[in-house]
């Protein structure tokens, strides 16, 4: 698989990354260099333990890492729970739904990224 067909296989902007990195080898760095970043995890064990703050800023790093890399789908319900998440100190349960959809392109990202690197 190239980079430009994983991008396409997770709804991402290779156009716009390219742009923005500049060389196949610098974007295949990163994005290779995304499968070692923590915050997912920290947000789902946030999640967990209700603890709202600590889900906050681990979904606010996920969304800017995204739009860094142009991660476009997984950026996309990032930002809806970031944005459901901000000034939250309380779980709600419809914030489920918003952490679902993140965990559904989060994997799908990550299963694109291991072809890439296969």
């Amino acid at each position: 698989m190239t980079i430009e067909e994983c991008y396409a296989a997770m709804n991402a902007d290779y156009k716009e990354v390219k742009g923005r990195l500049r060389t196949e080898e610098r974007i295949i760095k990163f994005v290779l260099k995304y499968m070692d970043d923590k915050s997912y995890q920290l947000l789902i064990d946030s999640i967990e333990n209700r603890n709202m703050e600590e889900a906050f800023r681990a979904v606010h790093t996920i969304k800017g890492i995204c739009q860094n890399l142009a991660l476009t789908q997984l950026y996309i319900s990032s930002d809806a729970l970031c944005e459901r998440l901000r000034n939250c100190h309380e779980y709600k349960a419809d914030i489920d739904l918003l952490v679902e959809k993140v965990k559904e392109d989060y994997c799908m990202t990550i299963k694109c990224i291991k072809q890439l690197q296969a």
